[in-house]
């Protein structure tokens, strides 16, 4: 019995990619995701080959009140930078030559492959965007849970504990996006988004078959550079403790709607920047019911290009799936 590759595609796999008259079908994409943070997300070129450098004020200068015939003294203000490193999320697809070219529709194949690859790309950028620590992953940037992981501290002021305890717990997150507040970052001198090279036939050396084996198979190059920049730290609130378990159960459950408003006013301005908020489909359903259920004059549901729209005080309510329900408690 042959063993299916877990690097290159197989006649085994490729022949589940055949319809019954030899076409490649429509593949129903059952491991897709819905992350709509990275369509909100502003990004900027960095003013780094690594990244960006941020200068943020630390304090204000002395002023005070002079009568004549007096001074004052002269005073200054105080700042202090941080550098925010990019990362490079890459990978590459190899596809027999032969393997492709069966049935003539090569051009086809690849595509089929490539949706993949692209949602496999803004699955992992999205996970990162929330979960990534470069200080235990030096290859990934610093998303914004990690910032955000203690309600003590500088940005604890902007942790919201919603009650939950254990691990089966989620969170919310409001960002506002802007320029001056929270956006993302490709490196100096580098193209934003995701790249593709079409690599064309080149020689590879065979994952199965004989050792150093080589092939003529269709490469393609996947890459995506980019990083967060936390440039004004007020401008993000984590509402952590959401205890799955006792929302679905309608038992003990955060009142969801409390809390983002909470949140909302944590916010210095909502001016500054385009403030959103992300939940995963749980919260999202059971942020539906809880309005359902009694008098609400915040939540708003409405419909932006033929796609229903859902708003608190007027601030866009997004879904991002990569947002866990196994998160650990927010000490």
């Amino acid at each position: 019995m042959a063993t299916l590759g877990n690097t290159v595609l197989t006649l085994a796999d490729w022949a589940k990619r055949l319809d019954p008259d030899g076409q490649v079908p429509t593949i129903v994409e059952l491991l897709s995701q819905t992350n709509e943070i990275i369509q909100d997300q502003l990004f900027m070129e960095g003013n780094l080959p690594t990244g960006h450098r941020v200068t943020v004020r630390t304090s204000l200068p002395t002023v005070a009140w002079r009568l004549l015939n007096q001074g004052v003294t002269p005073s200054k203000s105080t700042s202090a930078q941080a550098d925010e490193q990019a990362g490079m999320l890459e990978a590459y697809s190899e596809v027999d030559k032969d393997l492709a070219e069966l049935n003539g529709n090569s051009a086809s194949f690849r595509l089929s492959e490539a949706q993949a690859f692209l949602e496999a790309m803004n699955q992992e950028y999205a996970q990162t965007l929330v979960y990534g620590n470069s200080g235990i992953a030096p290859e990934e940037f610093t998303g914004l849970a990690p910032r955000y992981a203690l309600s003590t501290g500088v940005t604890g002021q902007n942790v919201i504990k919603a009650g939950g305890s254990g691990s089966d717990n989620s969170s919310i997150y409001l960002v506002a996006w802007g320029a001056n507040t929270v956006f993302g970052v490709f490196p100096k001198g580098s193209k934003a988004g995701l790249i593709h090279e079409d690599l064309g036939l080149v020689t590879v050396q065979g994952a199965t078959g004989i050792g150093t084996s080589r092939m003529r198979a269709y490469q393609d190059h996947w890459q995506w550079k980019a990083g967060l920049v936390v440039r004004d730290w007020r401008y993000v609130v984590r509402i952590a403790n959401i205890d799955i378990s006792n929302l679905v159960a309608e038992s003990s459950a955060a009142d969801l709607i409390k809390v983002m408003l909470r949140a909302i006013h944590r916010l210095p301005s909502q001016t500054l920047g385009r403030p959103i908020f992300y939940a995963n489909r749980t919260i999202l359903e059971m942020l539906d019911i809880q309005a359902m259920q009694k008098a609400n004059l915040y939540l708003t549901v409405g419909q932006e290009e033929g796609q229903r729209k859902v708003s608190l005080r007027g601030i866009p309510i997004r879904l991002v799936d990569q947002l866990l329900e196994t998160e650990a408690t927010v000490a």
